[in-house]
């Protein structure tokens, strides 16, 4: 045989194994291996343990005895003042998140609830209620828990797309039992989608504001993104279960404004305003001029290197100089904006991670591996069928959850440590909180886009000597995992 023979028949061994080996690779992900909960973690703590998570439900579907759906904002705080923290949350109940409400002549079905789950010594141990819902919330999507008639008590304030802001004062220590008194702010009424509120004392008078933007409508058209609707402030000067006790102003007008949040960003000792305007894809920093008054002067906030829109935006000091960063999901992923100084100069944007093709929506700083510095978990928003899995692709925008680690030096690459993958979900909100006391932080959050699996949840942080497989779902029977793309 001749010396070409050989190599020829030598190569063709080769193609051949190669060839299976790369089959072998590419079927991982067409037949359902290599799932990210199922897989084994590779995260560790500062003290060398395996970190993975244990989903737990605080409600659902099942919990509520109704169809509990479309859950998007969460706040913590003591609702009875029984020592324990507890959970208040929004659900829109909307199936296809399109209220159609730029089409003229459409009405929208008047549905929502706000739930209280109230909480105990068990983290696994809740009570729900309902404190309103139909025509009263219609599709809400933000609360905020505030003490407005001053009796030691938290009340609620929801922000509802399909209409208004809506006041829901606490009955007090029959919380749990009693109708919640209402009022729905009259100056709200028909002027649009209200998507986030916020509370601060901003005038330093002991008496808090709500701070409200105003998109629109809650599936906005392109008309809705070639008109301005404005970030709004309501002032409390009486009671506040009289319509005639709420004073509005405006801060600024916006292409579908998204966020309104109180933060101290200048560290003066007074809350300013940050506002996101999806439309324009900017920032704006609203300065309190002197904590005295509810006057305030705009400033955009320049970024370098990036856009972002504000929907959900955190706060830390990132790079160690005392000052507040931005962090948010932006034109190149979760990424993190450094304050400079002066305030007015360029913000320069550094990439966290990215989740794609998931797009990222909720997310928390916490120091979850006990470093020493901030490490943020994010989740993604699913854009397929919500109220059953459908067919998805690998490469489909789908409900993932998932950590980064802090490198030490927040300008150079984090690490990305998955948790969960599904054909559904999204992860709107979360909450930094040691739940069950052990020493390390687990998170509360919402789940939407996966009915009948939307709801409230905690995510348990689970420390192991050896590794553990990356997630323990609360549920047998769950939406499907699935794998990133190959």
């Amino acid at each position: 045989m001749r010396t070409s023979d050989n190599f020829v028949i030598l190569m063709s061994k080769y193609y051949v194994i190669f060839t299976a080996i790369l089959l072998t690779t590419i079927s991982i992900p067409m037949f359902g291996q290599n799932l990210i909960g199922e897989s084994l973690t590779r995260a560790q703590a500062s003290d060398g343990s395996y970190i993975s998570w244990r989903e737990h439900i605080i409600d659902d579907p099942k919990i509520a005895g109704f169809a509990l759906s479309g859950s998007d904002g969460l706040v913590m705080g003591d609702i009875d003042r029984d020592g324990f923290e507890d959970i208040v949350s929004v659900h829109e109940f909307d199936a296809e998140y399109d209220s159609a409400s730029h089409v003229p002549g459409f009405v929208a079905p008047a549905e929502g609830h706000v739930r209280v789950a109230f909480g105990s010594e068990d983290p696994d141990l809740w009570f729900n209620i309902t404190i309103a819902e139909g025509s009263d919330a219609p599709a809400p999507e933000d609360v905020v828990v505030v003490d407005l008639n001053f009796d030691g008590y938290l009340d609620v304030v929801a922000a509802a797309e399909l209409s208004h802001l809506i006041y829901l004062q606490n009955p007090g220590p029959n919380a749990r039992q009693a109708d919640w008194p209402r009022l729905i702010l009259p100056l709200t009424q028909g002027r649009g989608s209200y998507i986030r509120v916020f509370a601060g004392d901003f005038d330093g008078d002991g008496i808090p504001e709500l701070t409200a933007p105003n998109k629109g409508a809650q599936s906005p058209g392109p008309e809705d993104y070639l008109r301005s609707t404005p970030v709004e402030l309501y002032k409390l000067v009486g009671d506040p279960l009289e319509a005639s006790s709420w004073q509005r102003s405006e801060l600024g007008s916006y292409s579908v404004p998204q966020n309104a949040e109180p933060i101290d960003l200048d560290s003066d000792g007074d809350l300013d305003i940050i506002v996101g305007s999806r439309g324009e894809g900017r920032l704006i920093f609203f300065e309190n001029d002197n904590g005295e008054s509810l006057d305030f002067t705009e400033h955009a906030i320049g970024i370098m290197g990036a856009s972002m829109s504000g929907f959900n935006l955190e706060y830390a000091d990132l790079n160690g100089d005392d000052r507040l960063d931005v962090i948010g999901a932006g034109s190149n992923g979760l990424t993190w904006i450094e304050q400079p100084t002066p305030i007015d100069n360029a913000w320069n944007a550094f990439t966290i991670g990215t989740l794609s093709p998931d797009s990222i929506t909720g997310m928390e700083v916490a120091d979850i591996d006990n470093d020493g510095d901030m490490d943020i978990i994010a989740g993604s928003y699913s854009r397929g069928p919500r109220t059953s899995d459908g067919d998805v692709t690998t490469t489909d925008a789908l409900g993932r959850l998932a950590w980064f680690e802090n490198p030490g030096d927040a300008k150079l690459e984090w690490r990305r440590h998955d948790i969960s993958r599904r054909k559904r979900g999204m992860f709107d909100k979360f909450i930094a909180r040691d739940l069950d006391g052990d020493g390390d932080v687990d998170f509360v959050g919402t789940r939407g886009n996966s009915a009948p699996f939307d709801g409230v949840f905690w995510l348990e942080q689970v420390r192991s000597a050896r590794p553990a497989r990356n997630f323990q779902p609360a549920r047998s029977q769950e939406s499907d995992e699935i794998p990133l793309p190959f």
